[in-house]
């Protein structure tokens, strides 16, 4: 397992992307609209930052914005093999958020740990 990518929670996406493009001399490496949310990956190093803008007011992005503000919203790594992950999960008593994985941007599979067990952090797991 590796870390693959931080997800920062905007209201503007395209005003953060700007910020870091020009700020850690990157570029957009990806962008699709999924689930009520336009998601932006900016290529840094081994991994990415995912830049999240809801698109849908109604959305779990929008609420966390709302309830939270912006910032850093998920930590994800990436495995070969996304149920051996839930499972060690699962061993360790940590409760997950989906029950089973599901898509998730790049058509990458991806499932999220609750973080009241990770220590106050969103994980995500996403097999490529």
């Amino acid at each position: 397992m590796h870390f693959d990518h931080a997800g920062i929670a905007t209201r503007n996406a395209d005003s953060l992307v700007f910020l870091f493009e020009d700020l850690l001399e990157t570029e957009v490496a990806h962008e699709e609209w999924l689930d009520g949310m336009k998601l932006v990956f900016l290529e840094v190093g081994e991994g990415y930052l995912e830049i999240i803008e809801p698109t849908d007011e109604e959305g779990t992005i929008a609420s966390y914005l709302d309830r939270e503000g912006p910032g850093i919203h998920h930590l994800a790594f990436a495995t070969d093999d996304i149920e051996a992950a839930l499972s060690r999960a699962d061993d360790r008593g940590i409760e997950r958020i989906d029950e089973e994985p599901r898509r998730g941007a790049w058509g990458h599979t991806v499932a999220f740990l609750h973080p009241r067990d990770t220590g106050g952090v969103l994980v995500e797991f996403v097999e490529h």
